[in-house]
Order: C-alpha cells, then structure tokens, then sequence
C-alpha cells in the first residue's frame, strides 16, 4: 500500500491530478493530500509525480 507523509506533503495536488482511480483526494483541513486505501489500485503513479517524496510504499498496517 501508498502512504502520503503529511511532514512532507504540501498539498500540491500533483499526486491528486495524476490518479487513475480518483483514489487521492485533501483531508479535511483541505491542506494535504490522503490516499483512500478502498479506491487505490496501487499502481504507484502518485509516487513518480510527487516532487517532495512524500509518497512511499509501505507495508500493510492491518
């Protein structure tokens, strides 16, 4: 799974715009970007497109 590092990310919308599946979106603060797990087909796009490496993979937390 993609997890956005909320210390890194600045709320861009780079990784937004660049999502096949809709799947990021800003949180609630509407300053930084989240990935919704249900919509993520992780195909890893929003990780070449983030200009701060505030993407990763990680490993499942569940």
């Amino acid at each position: 799974m993609f997890k956005i590092d909320p210390e890194v990310c600045t709320g861009c919308g780079n990784c937004e715009d660049c999502c096949p599946c809709g799947a990021i979106h800003k949180d609630d603060s509407g300053e930084k970007c989240v990935i919704d797990r249900e919509l993520c087909a992780e195909c890893g796009s929003c990780v070449d497109e983030c200009p701060f490496a505030a993407i990763a993979e990680v490993e499942d937390e569940e």
